[in-house]
């Protein structure tokens, strides 16, 4: 019997020995990782001081918008209630490193600042908003991106530069685009922008529209156009003086190029975001707005969508 009760001692310690060693292997290669990261490197291209997270093997920076008050509901928000942006550093598989972040801007810094990562090689995986009732109207971009340190910190830190430099160009967030009074008529005429898109729009008071589903599957289910999986362009106002609206369905690796090619025409992007879970391929939405003449709107849209539409939809009744 003592025999016994030594062996079955003598067991558990082995068996925690093993977890002692195989914890400190763990934590030695998580601690590995985020050592051969140049935190220094970072600190010097991007302007701030990031902190290492060993464990996790990533490295962040951050900093809270405070240059203009905040209210939510009637509150003057401290940043620290989430008004932090920030970016975090890890090794990535494939290159020196991948960056994922949050970047906190107003109205009328987002277009500003998707031009300015999408030209630099960053991605926009996001745009939304955090809060209702907020003056003035606060919005969060999330971006990624993977390249070497020089190029990938340069380019988050180039983001953060054109942000204060606007701001501090334009203290007070504007309220508008800035562009003129549409007219209370509307008058498009259809049949140029109907050889533009190659399919006739969906006519409604001088206005119309313009819908191309993207097939998928949902839990096993085929879904297209009729049940939202769509990109669509409405227009409305005059010939000269219209306006554009819509929605575009993409995939993920569709995403980047389709935001770039309208960010490039002017086209403003007020948010990006998903629409369902559980959806083959994966597919990302994203709601624009842009001003101009109707036909070099369409032709804007037009060449964004070979990249991401799929089908032309029937017209249908349907208002959005």
């Amino acid at each position: 019997m003592i025999f016994r009760a030594r062996q079955l001692e003598n067991r558990k310690i082995g068996f925690v020995r093993m977890k002692i060693i195989v914890s400190f292997l763990i934590a030695t290669a998580l601690n590995a990782a985020g050592a051969t990261l140049n935190t220094a490197q970072i600190d010097q291209l991007t302007g701030l001081k990031g902190k290492l997270n060993e464990k996790e093997g990533a490295y962040k920076i951050s900093f809270t918008r405070e240059d203009i008050a905040v209210s939510v509901d009637g509150w003057k928000i401290p940043a620290f209630m989430g008004l932090s942006t920030w970016a975090a550093f890890t090794k990535a598989t494939h290159s020196e490193v991948m960056v994922m972040g949050d970047t906190v801007l107003y109205e009328d810094e987002v277009n500003l600042a998707m031009f300015v990562a999408l030209e630099s090689g960053l991605s926009v995986t996001a745009l939304h908003n955090h809060f209702f009732f907020d003056h003035p109207r606060v919005f969060f971009m999330h971006i990624e991106g993977e390249g070497t340190i020089e190029h990938i910190a340069s380019s988050v830190r180039l983001l953060y530069d054109k942000v204060r430099e606007f701001r501090t160009a334009h203290p007070m967030p504007a309220d508008s685009f800035l562009k003129p009074a549409l007219p209370d008529v509307n008058t498009i005429t259809a049949d140029p922008l109907n050889k533009i898109f190659h399919i006739s729009g969906e006519l409604n008071k001088g206005m119309i529209k313009f819908t191309f589903g993207h097939p998928a599957k949902m839990h096993g289910v085929s879904i297209d156009s009729t049940m939202g999986v769509n990109t669509w362009a409405a227009f409305a106002g005059s010939d000269e003086n219209a306006v554009v609206d819509g929605d575009f369905a993409v995939t993920e690796n569709e995403l980047r190029a389709t935001l770039k090619s309208l960010r490039e025409a002017g086209i403003n992007i007020v948010a990006i975001h998903s629409h369902m879970i559980g959806e083959e391929p994966r597919i990302i939405f994203f709601h624009y707005w842009g001003r101009g003449s109707a036909q070099s709107l369409a032709q804007s849209i037009e060449k964004a969508l070979p990249a991401a539409a799929g089908t032309p939809a029937k017209p249908h009744a349907d208002v959005r």
